[in-house]
């Protein structure tokens, strides 16, 4: 009889355990996520008298894949446009909350002495909560349909676009091992640059693949579609630079978009849960008894600072969003937890090597003891206010209780107003998405398009040819950056009504045809460096046809309606 290899026998073990332990904790009306977490502790070589796994680094392969899955999953419950329907309330909240916790975590830190990097990573795991925790509980209590409960969801999604910003971040702070603000700064802006440029080719193109192979699709080849979609970006990704999970997440949002996506959803389902298992089991295999038993002190004092930082911080953060002081203690009361982006972040520390041993098993136990405490911390939110309520002055409690939230989505707003505001958001939309591809194009055809052209004309020609077919792929979303959006009945009705929106329509055109004439003037460059009138006169002919060219207008509006298309399909067929 032939021997199994390790890896079968440790999944079967795993698998047993998970089982067994997601049984019991469903039983007693616990998150599952704790029964994985002490279903890996139980099979962990750290646990005597037990069975354990043998080949650790096969599970730390599969709960890579785990995370990869997690944050697919997480892309495709993601929307882009339900972000920019929120408002301004859940973003200041979010942004308020994660800089004030990251803060907390890295003073908190610093107060035993850990070494800085270990600091600054229990910042970024001490500013998210959980999502899977927080959404069982409201599930639970009965409170999905307040207003509090939508407030805290918002702030979630938010908190975990952000959750991705930060892991990137800290992947480039591991790479460089300091702190260098203009690093920061240049990651940051690449990860932007990746983000909109994926995102407008992935939804120009991949829902439009979909239709036409629709009749091709069942459910089979449709999840492995979505699969090979998402880990082709996961290679995309890292060969950018950037982490697997984010090129997970970036694929799971692009096809959120797409008609097929809650079907996606629901074929995905098994797998993430499957390998999403193996992760949360790896998570549970971190923890040693013996470093909890040495770091008690830390372990209590970082509680204390999520509990106690979470409830003062998030209420601020929610009282500059706007909310009454009701509404904002109710919220902050539910965010009193850390949770899967944690284990994200910790594992991501681990696996670079920037991170110290005893810091993972900490921030499982803190995580594990902060859960069973979420709900009781939202029910005493109630008594809370009412304490707070009574003890601060009655003018400043009658000041606080003012919704200007409320007030300010209530009010008529002038119509003038509200069609700015359209058009320059618009107007903002079509510069970056524009420039991005540009920039894009130009880069391809420098590292990819050069070398092919170098092989086929003389040397003198090499880059008047490269800067020409750079100059006619970019020509659609130069034309886009002059023009697009500019006739509009809104654009002629705000012309109309004054010199001040004059102005301000004169300042957005001349600047479009600025940053137009800055890419042009880059092609220009390009090809004829040597000769300073001839390139001014080539620019002003350049930018001439391409302001006026009917076919480039036709073939740009063409693009943009595919776009849109895509973009709203699947609210039409909702």
């Amino acid at each position: 009889m032939s021997q199994l290899e390790p890896l079968i026998a440790d999944l079967a073990l795993i698998l047993i355990c998970a089982g067994i332990m997601t049984l019991l904790f469903k039983s007693l009306k616990q998150p599952i996520v704790l029964g994985y977490i002490v279903a890996g502790f139980l099979a962990s070589p750290n646990m005597p008298y037990m069975p354990s796994v043998h080949d650790m680094h096969g599970i730390h392969l599969w709960s890579e894949i785990g995370v990869i899955f997690l944050l697919f999953a997480l892309g495709l419950e993601f929307s882009f446009k339900k972000i920019l329907k929120m408002g301004a309330a859940p973003i200041i909240a979010a942004l308020a909350i994660i800089l004030g916790m990251m803060y907390v975590g890295a003073c908190t830190g610093e107060l035993f002495g850990w070494k800085q990097m270990d600091c600054i990573y229990l910042g970024g795991m001490l500013a998210m909560s959980s999502t899977t925790i927080i959404f069982k509980a409201f599930d639970d209590m009965g409170l999905r349909q307040e207003r509090f409960a939508g407030l805290v969801l918002s702030v979630l999604i938010i908190e975990d676009i952000l959750a991705i910003v930060l892991m990137v971040m800290l992947s480039t702070l591991a790479v460089s091992k300091e702190f260098e603000g203009s690093q920061m700064l240049d990651s940051i802006l690449q990860l932007g640059l990746y983000l909109v440029l994926w995102f407008t080719v992935g939804l120009y193109f991949i829902p439009m693949a979909l239709r036409k192979l629709k009749p091709l699709m069942n459910d089979e080849t449709l999840l492995i579609t979505a699969l090979a979609l998402c880990f082709g970006m996961v290679v995309a990704a890292s060969s950018a630079g950037f982490s697997a999970a984010f090129g997970a997440f970036v694929m799971g949002s692009i096809l959120a978009e797409t008609v097929e996506a809650e079907k996606i959803e629901h074929l995905v389902a098994p797998v993430k849960n499957l390998f999403g298992a193996i992760f949360f089991v790896s998570v549970g295999m971190m923890v040693d008894v013996a470093l909890i038993i040495e770091y008690i002190v830390p372990i209590l004092s970082i509680i204390a600072a999520v509990i106690l930082g979470q409830t003062l911080l998030s209420t601020c953060g929610f009282l500059l969003s706007g909310q009454s002081l009701k509404t904002s203690m109710q919220c902050s009361f539910s965010l009193t937890q850390i949770g899967e982006f944690a284990f994200i972040l910790a594992t991501l520390g681990t696996s670079l090597g920037v991170t110290s041993d005893f810091l993972y098993p900490i921030v499982v136990a803190v995580s594990v003891f902060t859960t069973f405490t979420t709900p009781y911390m939202i029910r005493l939110a109630g008594p809370a206010y009412a304490v707070v309520a009574r003890v601060l002055p009655a003018r400043w409690v009658a000041k606080l209780e003012r919704d200007t939230d409320e007030e300010d989505d209530s009010a008529v707003p002038d119509e003038l107003k509200q069609m700015w505001k359209s058009n320059f958001r618009r107007f903002v939309f079509v510069l970056l998405i524009n420039s991005v591809l540009c920039i894009a194009l130009m880069a391809l055809m420098l590292y990819y398009g050069q070398p092919l052209i170098a092989g086929i004309v003389p040397p003198g020609w090499v880059h008047p040819v490269t800067a020409l077919v750079a100059l006619v792929l970019c020509s659609p979303f130069l034309w886009m950056l002059m023009r697009y959006g500019s006739d509009n009945p809104e654009v002629d009705r705000l012309w109309e009504s004054g010199a001040r929106w004059r102005v301000r329509l004169t300042a957005c055109g001349l600047f479009r045809l600025f940053l137009t004439a800055v890419f042009v003037s880059y092609f220009v460059d390009y090809a004829i460096p040597w000769n300073a009138w001839l390139a001014m006169f080539a620019l002003v002919a350049i930018l001439f046809i391409i302001y006026f060219s009917s076919a480039l207008e036709k073939h740009s509006s063409k693009m943009v309606q595919n776009f849109t298309d895509n973009l709203s399909a699947r609210e039409k067929m909702g």
